[in-house]
């Protein structure tokens, strides 16, 4: 992720002197990370002291620590939905925060199936500034020189609606890209993209594709570093690359755009950069029409010194693929942050992505952790119950407490109306910068599947499941098993289910029905996965493979044989070892992929009377995209 501008710089601006102080504001807070933390909270506890919430739990003003711990509950979302539903609809009051709320943040993390939506006030963006401004200084630590060329970054913003009192809710980067900290930023040898804002900020994402790789492949020698948010989004570049590379090579030939470019602002952008090159024309084309996109990158981009992606998590999936595109140039993952607080960095910049481990930087939010003790099984599945009694929350222990090995679920009060709330994601501790400890991220609790930033837990598959079985009762038919599995060999990847039949009845199963299963399942899958597949592109159609009877029992026989327990095991529903995916493969008797995309809106449903105009945008948008 490509780190944020400064808001301005002194007369005798010296880029090393700039470089040493941020180094130096890392190691200060390091140093003396628990001081560091007591005085966060007392700042956030004494600035917050009448508002409603803590009022309401009755922490009477208090600022100290042991005070907020045994009054303050350890919470989740749907504790404190009311109170956002209230902000949302337009309550001004001081609910959660003594500063007015800005806009809500959406979080891929989903609740009802609908996003989540975090509150924000204006000082947050100094706070992701701040931390986007530690970035670069770490990474030229490892890599000298990179003020001296451009960045390649696919970034994009995604939809937005209006809540019924007329706060924004959207992404936390789109809501970045579209501050003035971003739009308006001075100049900064770091922040020089390849992309020019305009293409950025095109809400159309084929033409902000196209238009970022036409400039990023027209300024290819001085590109020094290439990426994109996540793993999956820079490989869809890539890809897109892979399909559309004629019509960019035609460009760059003439010096014209292409006429599927219409918005005026990127082609005016686009214009100041692109000259006619028949010489990079050709290059590109020779490049492009050999048969094996071995090294893609180091071939296009030659000067490419890594590739800036998160491949933590789930992402990590993405590694072989974009070994294959680089030429095993290194994967950085540079920060870790959420729409619910900005977190911590990584001072190891040219690890082993395996080895990933992010410094948490003491003054973004007061942070906590509860210990997390995995579940046995195939799956290899954490689960956190939702709520938790005493014993369970006098668990929770402080940043500098924590033991090195133990994973944790991490907990946050953040200044903007958060407090002690479980952000599901679960870490481990890997080690220490002086006092500080750094944690490799381990998952998301409770995650059976995700291609992108979806993210599908066990309870939301097995409803949607239940509503697409219907469509077999008809036949006498039921699904007797089932598994799943995050297909990512295809891009964009899809959701693969493995369903083992029960046949009562003589009438066969047209094609048609088992197609509607399919979309049933996408229709009762949350607001972040149809945004993937509908506005986004960012996940294909879900697809459903039936396999022979006593797939299952294999199944069973495979696993009891690597050491499981038969009185214990349990069909997992989801799979990763590749083994057991070649069995099911193997079993595959037919497949079926959804016939449409799943209807999906901006905001929540219960805001859609309120975003006609965007939905009709949204649908146009859609219909164009599938046409190109």
């Amino acid at each position: 992720m490509p780190e944020a501008p400064k808001n301005s710089y002194p007369s005798d601006y010296s880029l090393d002197e700039m470089n040493k102080k941020k180094l130096e504001f890392i190691e200060n807070v390091t140093s003396n990370p628990d001081e560091v933390q007591k005085k966060v909270l007392s700042e956030i506890l004494l600035r917050n002291a009448h508002v409603e919430y803590l009022q309401r739990n009755g922490l009477n003003g208090h600022t100290d620590r042991e005070s907020f711990k045994k009054t303050m509950p350890v919470i989740t979302y749907e504790d404190i939905q009311a109170d956002i539903n209230r902000i949302a609809n337009g309550d001004t009051s001081s609910i959660l925060c003594s500063k007015p709320i800005s806009e809500f943040l959406t979080s891929s993390g989903t609740s009802g199936g609908e996003r989540k939506l975090m509150p924000t006030i204006e000082e947050e963006l100094e706070r992701r500034s701040l931390l986007y401004s530690l970035l670069m200084p770490v990474m030229s630590q490892f890599i000298p020189g990179l003020d001296k060329g451009k960045g390649m970054y696919f970034l994009f913003i995604k939809s937005e609606a209006k809540t019924p009192g007329g706060l924004v809710a959207r992404p936390v980067l789109t809501s970045y890209y579209k501050s003035c900290h971003f739009k308006e930023r001075p100049y900064d040898p770091y922040t020089n993209y390849t992309s020019p804002n305009e293409t950025i900020l095109c809400p159309d994402s084929y033409q902000s594709m196209y238009s970022q790789l036409l400039c990023g492949l027209c300024q290819n020698k001085e590109v020094l570093r290439v990426g994109a948010v996540f793993a999956s989004g820079f490989i869809r570049a890539i890809r897109f690359l892979e399909k559309h590379w004629p019509l960019v090579v035609k460009d760059i030939r003439t010096g014209t755009i292409d006429s599927q470019i219409t918005d005026p602002s990127v082609r005016d952008a686009v214009m100041k950069i692109l000259k006619p090159n028949p010489k990079l024309a050709d290059f590109i084309e020779n490049e492009c029409r050999k048969d094996c996109w071995q090294g893609i990158i180091t071939r296009l981009w030659p000067n490419t010194k890594y590739v800036d992606v998160i491949v933590t998590g789930t992402m990590s999936q993405y590694i072989p693929i974009l070994d294959y595109y680089s030429n095993g140039l290194p994967l950085v993952c540079t920060m870790y942050a959420s729409s619910e607080c900005y977190f911590g960095v990584n001072l190891n910049p040219l690890c082993k992505p395996s080895e990933v481990s992010y410094t948490l930087v003491p003054t973004m939010a007061y942070f906590e952790f509860l210990p997390v003790h995995r579940n046995n099984g195939v799956a290899n599945s954490i689960s956190m119950p939702k709520s938790l009694n005493e014993k369970e929350r006098q668990e929770l222990v402080d940043l500098v407490d924590v033991k090195l090995g133990q994973e944790y679920e991490l907990v946050v009060t953040t200044y903007a109306g958060l407090y002690r709330y479980r952000v599901g994601d679960v870490l481990r501790v890997a080690g220490f910068k002086n006092k500080a400890p750094q944690f490799n991220f381990i998952c998301r609790k409770n995650v059976v599947l995700s291609i992108d930033s979806d993210k599908t837990d066990e309870v939301e598959l097995q409803n949607a499941v239940k509503n697409a079985v219907n469509h077999l009762v008809p036949f006498d038919a039921a699904v007797s098993e089932y598994t799943s599995y995050a297909d990512t060999t295809t891009v964009p990847g899809h959701y693969v289910l493995y369903w083992e039949l029960s046949l009562n009845g003589t009438t066969p199963i047209p094609p048609s029905v088992f197609e509607d299963c399919c979309l049933t399942i996408e229709e009762s899958l949350n607001s972040v996965y149809r945004q993937g597949r509908v506005c986004d592109k960012s996940i294909g159609p879900l697809e459903i493979k039936i396999v022979e009877p006593g797939t299952f029992d294999k199944l069973m026989d495979y696993a009891i044989s690597l050491g499981a327990s038969i009185n214990q095991y349990k069909t997992p529903r989801c799979v990763k070892f590749a083994p057991i995916i070649e069995l099911l493969n193997s079993r595959v008797v037919s497949n079926y992929f959804s016939p449409k995309c799943p209807k999906w809106v901006a905001g929540h449903k219960q805001w859609s009377s309120n975003n006609n105009k965007a939905t009709t945008r949204i649908e146009e948008m859609n219909g164009k995209a599938q046409t190109v």
